[in-house]
């Protein structure tokens, strides 16, 4: 049945719609910018002044010059080890800490979930954060990359939370059958809860793939820099010299479009694999959704 909308509805509409639209813009043209930066002629980006909204001497050897670098393979293969690693010891952690949470039988579970819930609130500091992993002898190695933060308490909540949502019919079914916690957890629990540890996997994915800061605080040897290191030097510290020596151009313009061209390169993973999760992602979040 249609409803005549009021007037107001209307403007309301119209309003919200041309907010969405603007908002669409800001957030969408910076990338689109890099992109088209990225392939543009570099004395082009560089006398550029003002929008830039298509190629302008289109001109890839920014790309050139970023896939000859092998700083930038080196911080991928590194990127890509603490990124598989980090995220198996991630969701290994925390769906045995949320399943644990979950059972309702756990003796002092309410005391155990205010202790990790006030570790969202306070913690030690960067501090003594280095303190402990230099005591553990875990400066200069992929275990510094990986083992702090091991878990985070914001989705282990979440997990928890969805664990509590399905009927513990199922649970009460699998007893009956001789299945023990591991099993019920490993065969009923976490193929019920697919939607949930999809979004939590790829958002502790991506925080590897971004991470940078424990980098700069535990690595000291170059060969074990992440991508995003790599990228924080070419960005701020401007040092591409390696990258333009196989390139016959005028250094001062390309740099700008290399910056341009990594950005690309260290974003389009992410990008590409956001699509096949997207659809886990407004399910997951639902039924995680955080109670008391």
């Amino acid at each position: 049945m249609y409803i005549k909308k009021s007037i107001g509805e209307r403007i309301f509409d119209f309003i919200n719609i041309c907010f969405m639209i603007v908002l669409v813009v800001v957030t969408l043209y910076p990338f689109w910018f890099v992109t088209v930066a990225s392939f543009s002629s570099p004395l082009s980006v560089a006398s550029n002044r003002g929008l830039m909204l298509t190629i302008k001497g289109f001109n890839i050897d920014s790309y050139v010059a970023v896939f000859n670098n092998p700083n930038i393979w080196n911080g991928y293969k590194n990127t890509l080890i603490y990124l598989v690693l980090g995220t198996s010891i991630n969701m290994l952690l925390t769906t045995m800490g949320a399943y644990g949470l979950s059972r309702k039988n756990l003796y002092g579970r309410r005391l155990i979930m205010a202790f990790i819930i006030f570790t969202m609130f306070f913690s030690g500091g960067m501090i003594p954060g280095f303190l402990v992993v230099r005591n553990l002898k875990m400066i200069d190695t992929i275990w510094s990359m990986v083992i702090p933060g091991a878990i985070g308490t914001y989705f282990m909540i979440i997990m928890r939370t969805s664990f509590e949502g399905i009927p513990v019919d199922f649970e009460e079914a699998a007893r009956i059958d001789g299945a023990s916690d591991f099993t019920i957890m490993w065969k009923v629990i976490i193929p019920l809860s697919l939607p949930t540890i999809a979004v939590i996997s790829l958002f502790y994915a991506v925080r590897h793939w971004n991470s940078y800061f424990n980098a700069l605080l535990f690595l000291r040897s170059r060969e074990l820099y992440p991508l995003q290191i790599i990228l924080r030097e070419i960005l701020i510290t401007n040092s591409m010299n390696d990258m333009l020596t196989d390139i016959n151009v005028d250094r001062q313009p390309i740099s700008e479009t290399i910056k341009y061209a990594t950005i690309i390169v260290s974003t389009l993973p992410i990008l590409l694999l956001y699509p096949y999760l997207q659809k886990y992602f407004i399910k997951g979040v639902l039924i995680g959704g955080i109670k008391g």
